[in-house]
């Protein structure tokens, strides 16, 4: 368990660094034209996001103490796959849900 003093730096540095990334966001370069290959690597950012949340939940489950569960990790393959295969992302979130729950069933 950590102190409140470490939880306090730890809140304030990660505020600084937001409001520093913010700031040069729209401080710095304000309307000025980005470059095209900055644009090209932004244009990126949500689509990896969604994997940098849900890549702990998959290979470090809270459900199982840590362990990685073969279930999380055949519902995850499902849904890259058909999200790879049919370019549709209703259609990976639905497949890895029932893959999910399919497992859980299943195995247990």
């Amino acid at each position: 368990m950590m102190d409140s003093a470490t939880v306090w730096t730890v809140i304030v540095l990660l505020g600084l660094g937001s409001y520093a990334l913010r700031f040069f966001f729209i401080g710095i370069v304000g309307d000025r034209p980005l470059p095209p290959w900055l644009l090209r690597h932004l244009r990126y950012t949500a689509v990896a996001i969604l994997p940098g949340l849900v890549a702990p939940l998959v290979l470090w489950p809270a459900a199982t103490d840590g362990e990685p569960d073969p279930a999380r990790l055949v519902a995850a393959a499902a849904t890259v796959v058909v999200g790879g295969w049919t370019r549709n992302i209703i259609a990976a979130i639905l497949s890895g849900g029932f893959a999910l729950y399919l497992m859980l069933y299943l195995v247990g």
